[in-house]
């Protein structure tokens, strides 16, 4: 059974260690510990080893970019702690003290590559220095914010408003009706690429409600949302979504596809999509092991009722 604790970017997470973050004295001695573990992103892209891993940094990394922005990620399980440091855009490895270590990979093949621990990271990292980049100003008077709570919070000066880092919750679902599911391609996808479709969820509206929404808007298929089935969720940090994946049972099966959001839908076997998951079907090809919709197909293949 698929459970949201193996999902791929949520698995095995670090101790967030929260009480640590208003206490700036142990935060900047932390940092200067010998066990600590710094990891390097640079335009929301993790620095990897050629072998696909984290390179993790210690102290000296203040020397490579002094004074980047750091976030403080938690404590590992000896009681380490860890660090994330945001490089600037414009850094240039080969021209550093890491030259030859490692790149900046961008964050898809860069998680397909890594362990649970680097995976969980890197994507919270992520997502959090990218919620920086775009709130740096107070949107209710309009100064400038600063970073306070190791990165966790920004406080206005000027009007003392908090900002905290958004999650912003999507419906990610598969609709089905006997042994039919049913899988969507957007224009920009590769040929052959198919998936289940998904949506942002609307104030006022529960996760279900968003599922069965998005099905009807997308494809003409109409389900019941009270029938909805929670399978598993993922945090997916582009930038900064929590992917929550549901299966419906469809009430209706005539394809109407919104052309705005799809480019086609259309109704697959079970043995179609286990061809799929194999990697042997002759037409379609579905989302890698490291997104929640890879998930969703399997848990939908395996079931034999």
């Amino acid at each position: 059974m698929t459970n949201s604790n193996d999902i791929p970017l949520a698995a095995r997470p670090i101790d967030r260690a929260a009480h640590r973050r208003c206490d700036g004295g142990w935060l900047e001695t932390a940092f200067q510990r010998d066990d600590v573990l710094i990891v390097m992103m640079r335009n929301g892209d993790p620095f990897v080893s050629s072998e696909g891993g984290l390179v993790w940094m210690g102290p000296e990394v203040e020397k490579i970019s002094p004074g980047s922005p750091r976030l403080f990620l938690g404590e590992d399980t000896s009681g380490a702690p860890v660090f994330a440091v945001n490089l600037p855009s414009k850094f240039d490895v080969e021209n550093s003290l890491v030259a030859g270590v490692g790149d900046f990979i961008e964050f898809r093949a860069a998680a397909a590559r890594m362990s649970d621990l680097d995976a969980n990271c890197a994507s919270t990292a992520r997502s959090l220095f990218l919620w920086h980049a775009s709130h740096g100003f107070c949107a209710k008077c309009g100064s400038q914010t600063a970073l306070v709570e190791a990165g966790w919070k920004r406080e206005c000066p000027a009007c003392g408003t908090e900002h905290f880092p958004r999650t912003d919750p999507v419906a990610i679902m598969l609709a089905v009706k006997g042994d039919k599911c049913l899988v969507g391609r957007q224009a920009n996808w590769p040929a052959g690429f198919v998936s289940c479709l998904a949506g942002f969820c609307e104030p006022g509206e529960t996760i279900e409600q968003a599922a069965a929404r998005e099905i009807l808007e997308e494809a003409g298929i109409r389900c019941d949302p009270a029938l909805a089935e929670y399978i598993a969720c993922q945090p997916w940090p582009f930038p900064s979504s929590l992917m929550v994946g549901l299966i419906l049972e469809a009430e209706t099966e005539e394809i109407t596809v919104d052309d705005k959001e799809l480019e086609s839908a259309e109704w697959i076997s079970r043995e179609d999509l286990r061809k799929m998951l194999a990697g042997t079907h002759e037409r379609f090809f579905c989302p890698p092991k490291t997104a929640i919709a890879h998930h969703l197909l399997k848990e939908w293949a395996e079931r034999t009722d």
